[in-house]
């Protein structure tokens, strides 16, 4: 009876298979050294031009100084003891809230409306109104600024001479000298400015949504406004979060440069903000450190209204 002896192993199924651990490890740390080195010029920007500047503003808020001469004083929190006796402060964060407020809700009203119009409704000619909305947002602020005080021009202004066309000479109003009006006069060109940009964003969010969702709503008895409150706006919601955050807090830089370039902070502070006050005491009245404590609080503000909006705005 013969018998069959299993086979020998040869040398190669007795050699070890090799280690792949050191190669992979090697790799992943070369590619980070790549990934760092791409990183190292945005970071050193960043670090220099934005994280040393804002911590600087923290440090110069606990001294008095005038800005140009060498001596500096510390006070500790007296500059921040100091907001809160001052009445221009406190009128200049009262129009801030109320610009921000109004300019907010209404720039992200007439958005979302007109981007479900232009969407859902078979408009003639709607890419061209998309165009003439878009239009303001090319602009410069500075432009702008110039635009709406030609129009808001007393004797030779658009708005004032439109009025007088219809005998409506009742109506007319020095539009940024009078204490009553001229923060919505600056309002309105900031709703004029950023209304374009969001309709065109919520445009893009909408067209994404699948037309059959419409269909089986309408089939089931579901009007316009239905749709767009409840399937529309929910499908949007991640998109319209994160651009009223974005929109919040571009609207205080806005809002400094329209009123900076507008009126000046006037008349007698009426159309005063945050940032125009913290220019004018860092700049113009030599207490650069009054100006950095505004500062300080300008940041702690945008960072509790962010906060406050994600909160509020959370959706399951």
């Amino acid at each position: 009876m013969t018998t069959i002896s299993p086979p020998s192993p040869s040398a190669t199924d007795s050699a070890p298979a090799p280690v792949r651990g050191g190669t992979a490890r090697a790799r992943k740390r070369g590619n980070g050294g790549f990934v760092l080195a791409c990183l190292a010029p945005a970071l050193v920007l960043f670090a220099l031009f934005m994280v040393w500047p804002t911590l600087n503003v923290f440090r110069m808020s606990f001294y008095t100084w005038s800005g140009f001469s060498p001596d500096m004083r510390f006070v500790g929190l007296d500059n921040f003891t100091r907001l809160f006796d001052d009445d221009q402060f406190v009128r200049a964060f009262q129009n801030t809230v109320a610009l921000l407020v109004v300019v907010t809700v209404v720039t992200m009203g007439l958005g979302l409306f007109l981007a479900a119009l232009m969407t859902r409704q078979k408009l003639r000619g709607r890419n061209l109104y998309r165009f003439i909305l878009y239009i303001p947002n090319v602009l410069s602020v500075v432009v702008i600024a110039a635009i709406f005080s030609a129009v808001y021009d007393q004797e030779n202004g658009l708005l004032n001479g439109t009025l007088r066309r219809l005998s409506l000479d009742g109506l007319q109003q020095v539009w940024l000298g009078n204490q009553r009006v001229v923060l919505y006069s600056v309002a309105i060109a900031m709703v004029w400015q950023s209304l374009g940009y969001y309709m065109v964003l919520y445009m893009a969010s909408m067209s994404s949504i699948p037309e059959d969702l419409y269909e089986a709503s309408a089939l089931d008895g579901a009007s316009a406004g239905r749709q767009f409150f409840t399937l529309t706006l929910p499908l949007i919601w991640q998109n319209l979060r994160t651009s009223l955050t974005f929109f919040i807090m571009s609207a205080v830089n806005l809002s400094f440069v329209l009123v900076r370039a507008m009126t000046g902070g006037g008349p007698d502070g009426s159309s005063e903000v945050l940032l125009s006050y913290m220019y004018k005491q860092a700049y113009t009245n030599s207490s650069y450190g009054y100006g950095m404590a505004i500062g300080v609080v300008i940041f702690a503000f945008s960072f509790l209204v962010s906060l406050l909006v994600s909160r509020a705005t959370r959706r399951e």
